[in-house]
């Protein structure tokens, strides 16, 4: 096969590629700044002129408008999300766009079994020598989504870094690919104020020297990164690669040696962050971007000793109820892979979930451990699986604990102004036994 012949008669501009989409198809992109905008904002073009209609769209994780999400597009295209960024939250509290209940480790397997994937949609960096295109920042889904799909169309962006270990797919699997430099969207670094930095040292301090973690993303698990420079040989397995990892790495608190699954690598799968740590993964030989089903199932992070998870939470009540996707039934954005982490952590030997927030919202006026949780509010994390709650006032350790003893853990790691009417209402719903 000449590739370069076979790569350039291929070559499309994202217009033709979106024209070549069809009434009734189902259509599929992989999570994060892999969804090729370009691609994307063409077929929304399409969909707002009334030149294609019933086009269902599966992805996850918007970063960055696409026009394929906007209203304009609606009358054409049905956005259903698997975990929400702004532009599906906006679709699916409108009415506009569905939602695919699931767990992030079970994604692979339910496109493989329940959904029809009539075309792929991707960024990736260049073609390499041999004909490959790495899928750039996403371990995720692609592997699944390049076998089950009947078309597969690329955006090819020399921006995208190329991580050696990521899903791979040919030129001959390619119906066409468009280039377009379009930048790769980035994480502002999050600001870490005092409540942030309080709730990270305590966490910081039940991890010890040798852990895997797992973090996730915003203000806490970015402190957490910071309050964890002085440890020693921590490995790094997590759904999410961050900014603060890599600082952990460079300063030499990772060294992912004491890691029985993957020694000395990184282990992720998909990433997120800054230049700076886009330039890292690139070409990396120590980082390993690999499917989520790997990542995230429980029985293979539960091998990995002394595992420690940390991500958040919007409200938790006396039960131990985790709800980390919905303000009621407003949604928010999906469950993700907290519950992989929270059930692999607790099943690791020495492994410890942490579920972290602080105590109040709305500026002060609402208190995040509740009673109950908001009616219609979803359960991310059951009462069975939780471990730890974390908030500026400290730890509530709920696992091995009755429901009188975590009601009265978790009053006392609410904020005081809250502790009085918790302590009633917790008494008149007979907790306090």
């Amino acid at each position: 096969m000449n590739l370069q012949a076979d790569y350039e008669g291929k070559r499309r501009s994202p217009e033709e590629i979106a024209a070549q989409v069809d009434n009734g198809w189902v259509c599929c992109t992989d999570i994060g700044a892999v969804i090729p905008p370009a691609l994307l904002d063409a077929l929304g073009r399409r969909a707002a002129n009334g030149e294609v209609r019933d086009v269902t769209l599966h992805t996850m994780l918007d970063l960055q408008p696409f026009g394929a999400l906007q209203e304009k597009a609606a009358a054409g295209i049905t956005p259903v999300s698997w975990f929400s960024g702004g532009g599906l939250r906006t679709a699916v509290q409108a009415g506009r766009g569905d939602i695919m209940p699931c767990y992030y480790r079970d994604m692979p397997s339910l496109f493989r079994d329940y959904v029809e994937v009539d075309a792929f949609f991707a960024m990736v960096p260049p073609m390499d020598d041999h004909g490959w295109f790495s899928t750039g920042l996403s371990g995720s889904n692609s592997r699944e989504l390049i076998q089950k799909a009947k078309r597969i169309y690329l955006q090819v962006n020399p921006n995208m870094p190329r991580a050696l270990s990521a899903p791979m797919v040919h030129i001959s699997q390619v119906t066409a690919w468009c280039e377009a430099a379009t930048p790769l969207p980035e994480l502002p670094p999050a600001p870490i104020d005092q409540v942030s930095q309080s709730i990270a040292g305590l966490i910081a301090g039940e991890i010890p020297d040798g852990a895997t973690i797992q973090l996730g993303i915003g203000a806490i698990p970015e402190a957490v990164g910071l309050a964890l420079k002085n440890k020693r040989d921590l490995g790094i397995h997590t759904e999410l690669f961050t900014d603060s990892m890599v600082e952990l790495i460079q300063c030499g608190a990772v060294t992912n040696d004491k890691k029985t699954l993957h020694r000395g690598k990184t282990v992720a799968t998909l990433a997120f962050g800054s230049r700076r740590m886009y330039r890292y993964i690139h070409d990396n030989p120590a980082f390993l971007l690999l499917p989520v089903d790997q990542v995230n199932e429980p029985g293979i992070i539960a091998q990995l000793p002394n595992f420690m998870s940390v991500n958040s939470a919007l409200e938790v009540d006396f039960f131990g109820q985790v709800c980390a996707e919905s303000l009621g039934v407003r949604h928010i954005s999906g469950s993700g892979g907290q519950a992989d982490y929270v059930r692999g952590a607790v099943m690791s030997r020495g492994g410890k979930s942490f579920i972290a927030f602080p105590s109040t919202t709305k500026g002060g006026t609402v208190s995040r451990i509740v009673a109950a949780l908001t009616p219609g509010a979803i359960v991310t994390t059951s009462k069975n699986d939780v471990d730890y709650i974390v908030t500026e006032y400290g730890l509530a350790k709920l696992r091995g604990k009755t429901v009188s003893q975590r009601t009265r853990a978790l009053i006392s790691i609410a904020h005081p102004k809250f502790r009085d009417e918790l302590i009633y209402q917790a008494k008149k719903q007979n907790l306090l036994v």
